[in-house]
């Protein structure tokens, strides 16, 4: 066991040290997935309006999401916003920011599809038999909108989760960053210990992002057609 480093993940509490540092990325995934799904919901009914401006608006911010690499947006907020405007803002922060952002932009495309794609006679039947343009939403197109909406909304989660590791360059100590402590304070007396280490992680990744695919594949199963 010496030999190959296992060893290296049970020396005194660096198991625990990767699990806590787990905790902090789905921590982070979790509160940017939630902001986003609010915030999702209300830009993409903002991007089905016919108004020239708001398809605009929502437009460019939809592409400057898409093309700006969620890592700059790190370092612009984390490292550039601080110093220009002297926030005091901590690395989980400035990543929930970061993804709420990113994950409200990708939201919001999701709804808008989801709100386009059901035909327009179901707009028109709800008006037709006295209901308010509120309560067509409501009651008719929501409820459809988003028994589609959940599996795309489970997958962005996922992607979501597997991006945070990204955090670990703003100094945030999440898993990431523990496994590479562990690997350097033991880089001497367990010299392989990087393959054990980033092998676990990777391992918590999967059986963390794992079952939450599986779970929208079956929807999408589930709820086709």
């Amino acid at each position: 066991m010496q030999d190959l480093g296992i060893k290296v993940l049970f020396m005194g509490n660096n198991f625990i040290r990767l699990l806590e540092g787990l905790w902090i990325t789905i921590k982070i995934s979790l509160i940017a997935v939630a902001i986003s799904i609010v915030l999702g919901i209300l830009l993409g009914m903002v991007m089905t309006l016919k108004n020239p401006v708001t398809k605009t608006v929502t437009r460019v911010y939809l592409e400057f999401v898409r093309i700006m690499p969620q890592l700059v947006l790190l370092f612009i907020v984390y490292f550039g916003a601080t110093k220009a405007f002297g926030w005091n803002l901590s690395g989980q922060l400035s990543a929930v920011i970061v993804f709420a952002f990113w994950g409200t932009a990708e939201m919001g495309d999701l709804v808008r599809g989801a709100l386009i794609s059901i035909p327009k006679h179901q707009y028109e039947s709800g008006e037709a038999i006295g209901l308010t343009k509120a309560q067509v939403y409501m009651y008719i197109i929501m409820p459809q909108a988003l028994r589609r909406l959940i599996p795309l909304s489970i997958n962005l989660a996922t992607r979501m989760i597997k991006t945070t590791s990204l955090i670990v360059l703003i100094g945030v100590v999440e898993v990431l960053k523990v496994g590479q402590q562990i690997i350097e304070a033991n880089r001497y007396t367990v010299p392989n210990a990087a393959l054990w280490i980033y092998g676990t992680i990777f391992f918590m990744y999967f059986f963390t992002c794992w079952p939450v695919s599986l779970v929208a594949s079956w929807l999408e199963k589930r709820w086709e057609n």
